[in-house]
């Protein structure tokens, strides 16, 4: 199916479960001989009754109208027993199912809806996921750097041969760890080796279009894949302590003065170093750099910029404080000790997510994907810039931040849960939207097929039906 089939299909909701099949004829041909049944109860009563009232009645009409009447009657309350009985299964399945739910715990969707009773639609697309990345996983031989095993930044790269990148690389790791696929096709081995081939000579990573030169957010985020693969944690810890003495005011000025930078050196950190000192000071300069909303209860919240400028101001974004939301959820569990401040930052951004005005969120501005640039001085030439692209699934990152379990307390102790769970619902159902085969699609773009793009429709897709989950007891 097309990306321009997938946009006129109207979306279903991810947890309505599987359409219902069509049975209408059958229905019409079981009311039309329950109609026959209940003629035939009501003549029955008819016949039985002219036969047994008493011959001492006034006239025969008399004893035939209390047979007639009598087998109206029957006919009528076994035609309303039998509408009863039709409609029973449905009501009774969802007052069973909410029962169900309401003593497992509060689930995403309310009691409304009610457990599958056959598999959903993840499992196939996870499979298929599986399949192109086999299909398309890269194996080269390298003169100065060996056998590398991976992928290109996006599945869709015209030139020949495939090189494996960095980033292509790391986001393919995580989602074979994601899938966690029970065969060896796909060897997390292999990739991790690659990673670590393609390190730069000084250390750290860089993305394709930067050159020589190691960037924090791409080293964050090899580092991440390599601490959730298993990686040595010396070496780990090494690389992170490098990344984090880069990442200062004087060394990195453009990329900490950005948000998506900031947040994902945090979230690499906390995977790969989490006893770094760096940990507490990247989360200070998050909670210190929000921007208030006037127009959302005056919330505080996120922009792309953490350090605005009258010539460059920034304004909030959904998917920026996604983001640091996320973010500050990690930090505080691994920190332990989350400071009054942190919390208050956190929580608000939450509330700024869930005080959107519209109703409906299926095509609301809050779950448009958005794009920045990060620009940095260009490292042989001062009189150049480089120039990085940088995409935001905003859906993807909108349901990783309604998950995180601080979003449902304040939904409950707010009295938000409908907000909650109509956004939820509607990011879920804008993440399945942008795939066609367990593949996510950017359109309007060269490299349509970004492998960054499926493993965050993936993981934020798992992580919802992990939250969904409910045993039945």
């Amino acid at each position: 199916m097309s990306q321009q089939q997938l946009r006129r299909t109207p979306a279903r909701r991810p947890d309505s479960g599987p359409p219902p099949p069509d049975d209408s004829r059958r229905g019409r041909f079981v009311g039309w001989l329950g109609g026959f049944g209940c003629v035939a109860a009501g003549y029955a009563v008819f016949q039985s009754l002219v036969g047994v009232l008493p011959q001492e009645l006034s006239t025969d009409a008399a004893r035939y109208g209390i047979a007639a009447v009598s087998g109206v009657g029957t006919s009528v309350a076994a035609w309303l027993a039998a509408a009863l009985l039709r409609a029973r299964p449905v009501g009774d399945d969802s007052a069973t199912t909410g029962t169900r739910r309401t003593a497992a715990g509060p689930g995403p969707t309310g009691s409304a809806h009610g457990l599958r009773t056959g598999p959903g639609p993840f499992p196939a697309l996870a499979a298929a996921t599986h399949r192109t990345l086999h299909a398309q996983l890269a194996v080269l031989d390298d003169p100065d750097r060996g056998l590398l095993t991976g992928w290109p930044h996006a599945l869709d790269e015209p030139t020949r041969p495939v090189r494996p990148t960095p980033t292509g690389t790391a986001y393919g790791l995580h989602l074979v760890l994601e899938l966690g696929v029970q065969d060896g096709r796909l060897n997390p081995a292999d990739l991790v080796g690659t990673l670590w081939r393609l390190r730069l000579s000084h250390g750290g990573w860089a993305a394709r279009s930067q050159g020589s030169v190691p960037r924090p957010e791409v080293t964050a985020l090899v580092l991440g894949a390599l601490a959730r693969a298993g990686a040595d944690p010396d070496r780990l810890a090494d690389e992170a302590a490098r990344c984090a003495a880069r990442f200062t005011a004087d060394l990195e000025p453009s990329g900490l003065a950005r948000t998506h930078v900031v947040t994902t050196v945090l979230r690499g950190l906390l995977r790969a170093a989490p006893e770094s000192p760096a940990i507490a000071q990247l989360r200070d300069e998050l909670v210190d750099r929000t921007i208030t909303d006037p127009a959302r209860e005056s919330r505080r919240c996120w922009g792309p910029t953490l350090r605005p400028t009258a010539a460059h101001p920034t304004r909030p974004s959904p998917a920026h404080t996604a983001q640091a939301v996320v973010a500050l959820d990690r930090a505080a569990r691994v920190l332990g000790d989350e400071d009054v401040n942190s919390r208050s930052a956190r929580e608000d951004g939450i509330r700024w997510l869930l005080s959107c005005p519209m109703p409906e969120h299926e095509s609301c501005a809050d779950l448009l994907n958005t794009q920045e640039e990060v620009r940095r001085p260009h490292p042989q030439d001062p009189w150049r810039q480089e120039v990085l692209f940088v995409r935001h699934f905003t859906a993807a990152w909108m349901v990783r931040a309604l998950l995180t379990p601080g979003a449902w307390e304040i939904a409950v102790a707010e009295g938000r849960e409908e907000a909650w769970r109509a956004l939820l619902t509607d990011a879920v159902a804008g993440v399945l939207r942008q795939q066609d085969d367990g593949i996510w699609n950017w359109d309007g773009h060269d490299l349509g097929r970004p492998l960054w793009m499926t493993y965050q429709g993936l993981s934020a897709l798992r992580a919802h039906a992990v939250w969904m989950y409910q045993p039945e007891t």
